[in-house]
């Protein structure tokens, strides 16, 4: 028996609204700082240690922290991927690929 209540997925509202590319960005960048933030504390570093650890400004660190904010480089990622003694991984996913399945291949390298 068909569920007359399933509709099409977010992903599908978000492809036809134009908007999916910008939220899954915008999903990534608060992904980002939240990891970043959880690693600082962790390690029990202050803001002003981690930008000292990582040769950069507080408030390039601040940039890094604030999930609205997507102007971030990959080298100020990885400055703060080896201040917490971590390694940033990245990678190219196909169309219609998780990207759980994608981070599993890629952390396979």
């Amino acid at each position: 028996m068909k569920n007359e209540h399933l509709g099409s997925s977010f992903d599908d509202f978000l492809m036809e609204e134009g908007i999916q590319e910008e939220v899954t960005r915008n999903a990534l960048k608060r992904v980002i700082a939240w990891q970043v933030t959880q690693a600082m504390e962790s390690a029990k570093l202050s803001k002003t240690a981690m930008a000292k650890k990582m040769d950069t400004s507080r408030s390039a660190l601040d940039r890094l922290l604030d999930p609205e904010n997507s102007s971030v480089t990959i080298q100020t990622l990885e400055k703060a991927a080896r201040a917490v003694n971590k390694r940033l991984v990245m990678c190219l996913v196909d169309e219609g690929e998780t990207v759980h399945d994608a981070c599993c291949q890629c952390a396979a390298v």
